[in-house]
């Protein structure tokens, strides 16, 4: 309706023209000019107005589709590294939404509104004279065709564009991940080198995707201007014929070149435009095949037991299994120390056990109900985990402990820091537990941010704790500060799992599971299977628990 209101108030200049030329000259009425003039003036605020209008609803319209899919495109990339990693940096999504925004709050939607009304004013262009009117409509019938031809040379491009940036940007995290190790090692130079080599590579993509449209939107340009001096140059004819009256040939003119205006308007924002389609197709395909969210049936707090049947595990986007055919289970009070070599598949169950990654066959259950029938948000209090790579949120020592809580419960935060044993670490900071510890934790040692997640992890007294070498950056107080906490997670009836290279993690636990090459080797009560192993060889044995096998494999 908007549209229709300014396209009709975008005649007032023809119009204007034509009673100037045809009435005011020829009658040399000043009163009419003059009452011609106001109400043209009149027109043109209300054209004004509504153009305004119009821009600022398209302009929320964008606003409002970031609204409905922001949560689902967060989501997307929360979850893609953990299922099915997005290329790049896995941040394309978001830039996707910013981009349909940007591009909602330019020219090209607008004049994808104006199109439509391109027979009305070909349509007073013919009521003018047909000459006139046959010249428009070429013209039309050759800017479509422009735009037509605009759309093929831009969509191939604007593909390439898009994989290569987010190629860049992946190289730019992984750059900024591993900035000390580049540092010490000196790999500046070769960064830099592979650093040119993806920014020309998108470089050449941004030429070609300029390059393409380019010449299409200046011969639009240049043909619109050219077309208003051919119908100016038809005007006269007929005029000098004696077919039409003199402002035929501005009224005629001023038509022509609003009725092609939104066409090349178009044409000058289609590279925009064909991105944007084509990063609103990719954010629809990820929010279409994300994750089923849990059945809104609230389940009772797990309190009685974990088991795992025959569970098979890969690694998001990878179709080997890394673990495999995993049989074991678990009641209130156990705790569980799981063994073996580098790349045995460790910590690959044990992310499967906190449904971090997804079971390609076999089940983990808590009461009996697989870890599906819970949402994240009502089983991520009832879980403690602690990953092998330590991340620390930004803000202070107890928003980390917990959770991000938007109120949490100050009794819970020194509760959890009590039994990880860092109270008293966290009352030397300056400010206690308000203090902030940076992006990344860069303000705490590796050691303090172990025991940190630490506390994290053990916030809420959660009934499964699965914790990832929680050890390895650890002194002897936190090895003791470690073996009374997951006493204490026994005691209160509550089930912990340790990955473990050194013996003192386990010390406190009473099974133990011996894995490698992804399966389980050895399961039952600490003593006896160390006692069975014992027997098979010494050497083995001690192999499995002794510091000597501390590696750590990104296959674990």
């Amino acid at each position: 309706m908007i549209s229709g209101v300014i396209n009709l108030l975008a005649l007032t200049g023809s119009f204007y023209m034509l009673q100037v030329y045809d009435r005011v000259l020829g009658s040399r009425s000043l009163p009419t000019l003059v009452g011609l003039t106001l109400l043209m003036l009149m027109l043109y605020a209300l054209y004004g107005g509504l153009d305004a209008v119009r821009s600022q609803v398209i302009a929320r319209l964008g606003g409002r589709i970031d609204r409905q899919m922001r949560s689902g495109v967060l989501s997307a990339v929360l979850r893609s590294p953990l299922r099915s990693p997005l290329p790049g940096d896995g941040l394309q999504p978001i830039r996707d939404l910013d981009q349909i925004r940007t591009v909602m709050s330019g020219a090209g939607p607008a004049a994808l509104f104006d199109i439509p009304w391109l027979p009305v004013y070909l349509a007073l262009v013919f009521s003018l004279h047909p000459y006139l009117g046959m010249v428009a409509t070429g013209g039309a019938v050759v800017m479509l065709a422009a735009t037509v031809l605009t759309e093929r040379r831009s969509h191939g491009p604007a593909r390439a564009v898009a994989k290569s940036g987010a190629e860049r940007q992946g190289f730019l995290d992984v750059a900024r991940r591993n900035l000390e190790v580049i540092r010490a090692h000196g790999l500046e130079p070769v960064f830099l080198k592979r650093w040119t080599q993806v920014s020309d590579r998108h470089m050449d993509d941004l030429v070609r995707s300029v390059d393409g449209p380019g010449p299409l939107v200046a011969f639009s340009r240049i043909f619109r201007m050219a077309l208003q001096s051919l119908i100016l140059a038809v005007g006269a004819y007929v005029v000098i014929k004696g077919e039409a009256s003199g402002g035929v040939i501005i009224a005629s003119s001023i038509i022509s070149g609003r009725a092609l205006a939104p066409i090349e308007s178009a044409i000058a924002n289609w590279r925009g435009m064909v991105a944007a389609r084509q990063a609103y197709g990719r954010l629809v395909k990820i929010l279409e095949t994300g994750d089923a969210r849990a059945p809104a049936n609230v389940l009772p707090p797990p309190h009685a037991q974990l088991s795992v049947e025959a569970l098979g595990v890969a690694p998001p986007g990878v179709s080997r299994l890394v673990v495999q055919n995993v049989t074991f289970e678990l009641k209130a009070g156990d705790g569980m120390g799981l063994i073996g070599p580098s790349a045995s598949g460790k910590s690959s169950l044990a992310r499967a056990l906190v449904g971090v990654w997804l079971p390609h066959r076999g089940t983990v259950r808590l009461d009996g109900a697989t870890l599906d029938h819970w949402s994240p948000e009502q089983l991520g209090p009832h879980i403690g985990y602690l990953p092998q790579g330590v991340e620390i949120f930004e803000g202070t020592i107890a928003e980390n402990i917990a959770r991000l809580e938007s109120q949490p419960d100050p009794a819970k935060i020194v509760a959890a820091a009590k039994e990880a044993g860092i109270h008293e670490m966290i009352l030397a900071m300056p400010q206690d537990y308000s203090t902030k510890v940076g992006v990344a934790g860069t303000a705490l040692s590796a050691g303090q941010k172990q025991r940190l997640a630490l506390a994290r992890a053990l916030y809420g007294d959660p009934f499964l704790i699965v914790l990832d070498e929680p050890n390895s950056n650890l002194d002897a107080d936190g090895d003791a500060a470690l073996s009374r906490a997951l006493a204490r997670v026994r005691e209160r009836g509550g089930i912990v799992v340790v990955v473990a290279h050194r013996p003192s993690a386990i010390g406190s636990l009473n099974k133990l599971m011996v894995m490698a090459s992804g399966q389980v080797q050895a399961f039952g009560e600490k003593d006896e299977v160390l006692a069975r192993m014992t027997q098979r060889a010494a050497g083995p044995a001690l192999s499995v628990v002794a510091p000597q096998t501390q590696g750590k494999g990104a296959g674990q």
